[in-house]
């Protein structure tokens, strides 16, 4: 099993509106960045466990655990024209975006990127690197014990 942050500004899905959508599933849809799509396509596996990061909102942070819920499959955004997320060079027989499907596992009480910087044992992780905007990023299995260990309240 391999751990992920994924990022998702709540004005579009938060965890909230994960956790009352059908079967609590979205799918990751409208991600535009090659780094980010590979891991998806390459790397993510069902089962997977994520990190639910509020992005580009008040106060940013850790706001719920999910699970991968599916293996990659083509993103339908890019065919549909009138997307924001609409791709002219992709085409049916050779998509050029993925997702994933992602299911709410619970909610938690925000861990603010303010309270990750706090913990030299988060040093690493790849959202409090200067310059990173990856939506996606994966997430050391150390750094994910810690946050469940000591940073997540139930």
């Amino acid at each position: 099993m391999r751990y992920w942050l994924m990022k998702s500004e709540p004005s579009d899905v938060s965890i909230d509106d994960l956790a009352n959508l059908p079967d609590q599933t979205v799918a990751w849809y409208g991600v535009r960045n090659y780094q980010a799509r590979n891991f998806m396509r390459d790397q993510m596996c069902k089962g997977d466990a994520v990190l639910f990061y509020h992005s580009n909102c008040a106060v940013p942070g850790i706001a719920g655990i999910a699970r991968v819920s599916s293996t990659a499959y083509p993103d339908a955004t890019q065919f549909d024209r009138k997307s924001k997320y609409f791709d002219p060079k992709a085409t049916q027989e050779i998509p050029r975006w993925f997702n994933v499907d992602v299911q709410w596992v619970k909610k938690i009480e925000l861990i603010s990127l303010t309270e990750l910087r706090r913990h030299p044992q988060l040093e690493g992780m790849r959202v409090l690197q200067r310059g990173n905007r990856l939506s996606i990023t994966p997430v050391d299995p150390a750094e994910w014990k810690f946050i469940l260990k000591h940073l997540v309240r139930d």
